[in-house]
């Protein structure tokens, strides 16, 4: 079984976050990033699946120089080879132009039973790509699953709602998203970290895809930010010493707040 993830290199979530003051994409060359955190499940259920029996694990990203980051944790996990789509124009690339590159990136691969993805991006919190590659590859999208398992040519799995909980399958190939809930992401080893020095990483460019320029980037997207403003510091709240009257004063301070 071929199986590719996909990981997304994001800005730390401890770090303060960013828009580039020419034309406000959100900045991921000077922040620190890392392997999106959702992303780590997807590709800890991958390595399960390679160590039950037998798989390969490619991990495949798209972002900048340092996105090279997030592929190298991932093998540090256990992934046996990585893709890093690199080039300028992409910068700025929307969700669609993203599924673009992805789906044509994964074309490229070939042979994959499975493309494994987390629920959503830490910074843009979308969700929605894994959907729009599968509808470009013409091949089945689960998502969302909290518990997954392949068996005689399919995945099936559960999907825990706020209502109800749904069991589906799809055959392979497809798209299969999971969420935090279907396992706890391994730390890297001393030994895993060693290996993952000697495992092949690929560097493709939107040339060596065939994907035109015109239809990624910031010119491409659907979606511009215009303006941005550096949300207002904290001020401090108002403390009430009880002298007998605190319970009237918080009964006023609430009613004035409109929460009662």
């Amino acid at each position: 079984m071929k199986i590719v993830v996909l990981c997304k290199y994001v800005p730390n979530a401890i770090s303060e976050r960013r828009f580039v003051e020419d034309d406000f994409v959100t900045d991921r060359v000077g922040v620190d990033g890392l392997l999106s955190e959702l992303d780590e499940y997807a590709v800890e259920e991958a390595v399960k699946i390679k160590e039950s029996g037998d798989a390969q694990v490619t991990v495949l990203t798209m972002g900048p120089p340092a996105a090279a980051d997030a592929v190298r944790k991932a093998m540090q996990m256990g992934a046996d080879a990585g893709v890093h789509v690199v080039d300028d124009t992409l910068r700025g690339s929307d969700a669609l132009a993203t599924s673009l590159v992805l789906a044509t990136a994964l074309k490229k691969i070939g042979d994959y039973d499975m493309v494994m993805c987390g629920m959503a991006s830490t910074d843009g919190e979308m969700g929605v790509v894994p959907a729009m590659i599968a509808e470009r590859l013409g091949i089945p999208h689960v998502g969302y699953l909290g518990d997954m398992k392949v068996d005689d040519g399919q995945v099936t799995g559960r999907r825990d709602g706020d209502a109800a909980v749904e069991y589906v399958s799809a055959p392979l190939p497809a798209v299969v998203g999971v969420t935090d809930q279907i396992n706890d992401p391994r730390y890297p080893s001393f030994k895993g970290i060693m290996a993952a020095k000697k495992k092949p990483v690929q560097t493709w460019s939107l040339a060596d895809l065939g994907v035109s320029a015109d239809e990624v980037g910031l010119s491409a997207a659907w979606t511009v930010v215009e303006t941005v403003a550096k949300r207002p510091p904290r001020s401090h709240g108002e403390v009430v010493t009880d002298d007998g009257s605190g319970g009237a004063r918080l009964v006023e301070f609430l009613a004035a707040k409109q929460f009662v």
